[in-house]
């Protein structure tokens, strides 16, 4: 099974000695309380969105909205309640339609199958088959009257594309070339959404903290102005929303080494 840590980003986490202020902002998890499982398992399930979001082909805002679909019906139900790989699915496929990359639910299910039978053959259209698809579509119904129907997110991907493209005009071009700043920038923000902070954060804030991680993984310094650049591009931000966010997110990789 693949891991969790997206190419590039546990690089850059390797590169840092701690987290900002040589502290993080929760104490690590040494037992497996309830609430211990339940983040370890939305960790798992959230790795499953993503693995089964690229053999579906879906682009990069799709996936992320399953996982926060995902997200907000568990902050309203308990995992104990539903089953959490068929909410998962059902996040997928109604993620597909949320941002118009429709997928066939034949299509979930067979990737879906393959993922937990990896030597079996496609399911064929049989009872089994048909049973699990109207799981799948009563499930899409359940999330959407859980969520009351609201099912479209402000994703960070467009404020950061936009923050990349001013930093990198702010910085030193040759350092820029040398370091792969903007991959690994995108890489931290997709790590981002196998915990709850996808949901918890503003989605600039999100933005501004991994390409923050990213400069400083790399030690790319940006020219100081009467503010930081941070402020410039984002003037409700502060230090500590950086630093909590970074700190949520290398708690994140914690989990990844739990979780394998």
């Amino acid at each position: 099974m693949a891991r969790f840590i997206t190419p590039g980003s546990m690089e850059a986490v390797s590169r840092l000695d701690g987290t900002p202020g040589g502290k993080r902002g929760a104490p690590a998890l040494d037992t497996d309380t309830d609430s211990t499982r339940e983040i370890k398992t939305h960790f798992r399930v959230c790795r499953f969105i993503m693995e089964t979001g690229v053999k579906l082909g879906m682009r990069s805002v799709p996936v992320a909205t399953a996982c926060v679909l995902y997200h907000r019906f568990f902050q309203c139900v308990s995992v104990t309640v539903y089953e959490p790989y068929l909410v998962a699915m059902s996040c997928v496929y109604l993620a597909g339609k949320v941002e118009e990359q429709h997928l066939r639910t034949r299509d979930i299910i067979n990737v879906c199958h393959r993922y937990f039978h990896s030597s079996s053959e496609p399911l064929n259209c049989d009872g089994e088959f048909w049973d699990l698809r109207d799981s799948v579509v009563q499930c899409e119904l359940l999330v959407l009257r859980q969520l009351n129907f609201h099912v479209s997110f402000r994703h960070p991907h467009k404020y950061l594309l936009h923050y990349l493209l001013s930093v990198k005009s702010l910085v030193n071009r040759h350092a820029w070339s040398r370091t792969p700043v903007a991959e690994t920038t995108w890489a931290l923000l997709r790590d981002c959404y196998h915990g709850t902070m996808c949901v918890r954060y503003a989605p600039q804030h999100i933005a501004i903290a991994t390409l923050y991680l990213a400069l400083l993984s790399y030690g790319v310094e940006v020219p100081v102005g009467e503010r930081e650049w941070w402020q410039v591009l984002c003037e409700d931000i502060t230090k500590e929303h950086i630093d909590a966010i970074i700190s949520d997110l290398l708690h994140l990789y914690d989990m990844e080494a739990k979780c394998t």
